[in-house]
């Protein structure tokens, strides 16, 4: 079977000019992603958007963005990376607000892409094995209730991926797990010696592997 590692990208609808380097983007288009995790199973989980250069496959540079309404302009914190996270709330989906993105790059050449990860509250050194295993827990919760009609469609979780800032770093964590070009994988296999994990470098973010 073939392995893939969240993120996903998928392409971006509704997008409009709204300066020469600006666009935006109808709030709804954000909420339809981050409504699926308003609930306790998936609490640990986030959305990080962030846009692809069509040419590069880098991430576009956002020079900053925010969610416009009528009465309110609410700035978005962009990461060093160029993703940010949007809350869901319905009473901006009602007042039919934009999200507005400041690109360096020409906007037409930038597609958006959706990333589930963990959020930076469970970003951490040192975890139990019940720790490690709540996050695992989530991510089977968020496929199993968007797989509950089209099941055959939706992969299954096999485990986590930890990615480091530094994507070069290689070493060994305090536990005997090898970190290699700055990703730590933990499969199955893992997960059934029931330990813990204690690692020399926090991780930036925490995903699942999943195979379709």
């Amino acid at each position: 079977m073939r392995k893939t590692v969240l993120p996903v990208a998928l392409a971006l609808l509704l997008m409009q000019p709204a300066v020469a380097d600006e666009v935006e983007v109808k709030y709804k288009t954000f909420y339809g992603h981050v409504s699926k995790l308003d609930n306790e199973d998936t609490q640990a989980l986030q959305f990080a958007f962030g846009f692809k250069h069509v040419g590069s496959g880098e991430l576009c540079t956002i020079n900053k963005a925010r969610i416009s309404t009528q009465k309110v302009q609410i700035p978005l914190t962009v990461t060093p990376e160029n993703r940010f996270t949007i809350q869901s709330e319905k009473a901006l989906r009602l007042a039919n607000a934009f999200v507005v993105i400041d690109f360096k790059e020409p906007s037409n050449q930038c597609d958006i892409s959706v990333q589930l990860e963990t959020k930076s509250a469970y970003l951490k050194t040192e975890y139990t094995f019940q720790e490690m295993q709540f996050i695992y827990q989530q991510y089977e919760a968020f496929f199993n209730e968007m797989g509950s009609f089209l099941s055959f469609m939706m992969p299954t979780v096999n485990g986590l991926m930890l990615q480091f800032s530094d994507k070069n770093l290689r070493e060994t964590t305090k536990t005997g797990e090898t970190i290699n070009a700055g990703t730590l994988m933990l499969d199955n296999e893992w997960f059934e010696r029931s330990r813990g994990l204690k690692l020399q470098t926090m991780p930036l973010r925490i995903t699942a592997i999943a195979t379709k």
